[in-house]
């Protein structure tokens, strides 16, 4: 797996995790929640492409 791919993930929950927590002491629980939402799908649409190479490359190796 690549370095870079990883670091950007532990960014996106850094950054997220600060927001949600920002929103949630101003009252904002919903938004704190939809943003938790987000850096979540931003995170899987980023492995997605990943996980498609590993089926294919599982493909390959086990011939099917």
């Amino acid at each position: 797996m690549e370095i870079d791919l990883i670091f950007k993930i532990a960014g996106i929950g850094i950054i997220v995790a600060i927001i949600n927590q920002l929103l949630g002491k101003s009252g904002r629980d919903e938004q704190a929640l939809m943003v938790t939402l987000a850096g979540l799908v931003i995170v899987l649409l980023m492995l997605a492409g990943k996980i498609s190479e590993l089926f294919s490359v599982l493909k390959r190796l086990f011939s099917l």
